[in-house]
């Protein structure tokens, strides 16, 4: 599994991976594609654009570069079995 740095470099228009928690149940989270585009709030920076929302492109979240690398993190972090149910 490779986590990918945040500080790489990033091209608008790429898709990344990122596991979200739910704000309302922290034992609650899933594996969501958001892409990274041109920040219109902050020229000149890129954003993650997910659930029709900007987000800054930051450490705070667990990038991947593909849906199996995010996947094996997600089963990882919270003890999903490579044969348990998988939703995300």
């Amino acid at each position: 599994m490779k986590l990918v740095d945040n500080n790489q470099s990033f091209q608008a228009g790429e898709i990344i991976y990122v596991i979200i928690r739910n704000p309302h149940a922290q034992d609650v989270a899933n594996i969501q594609q958001a892409a990274v585009v041109h920040n219109p709030e902050e020229p000149g920076q890129l954003a993650l654009f997910l659930h029709e929302t900007y987000y800054p492109l930051s450490d705070e979240f667990a990038v991947f570069q593909s849906e199996a690398e995010a996947e094996q993190a997600y089963r990882e972090a919270f003890g999903i079995s490579e044969e348990g149910d998988f939703f995300g």
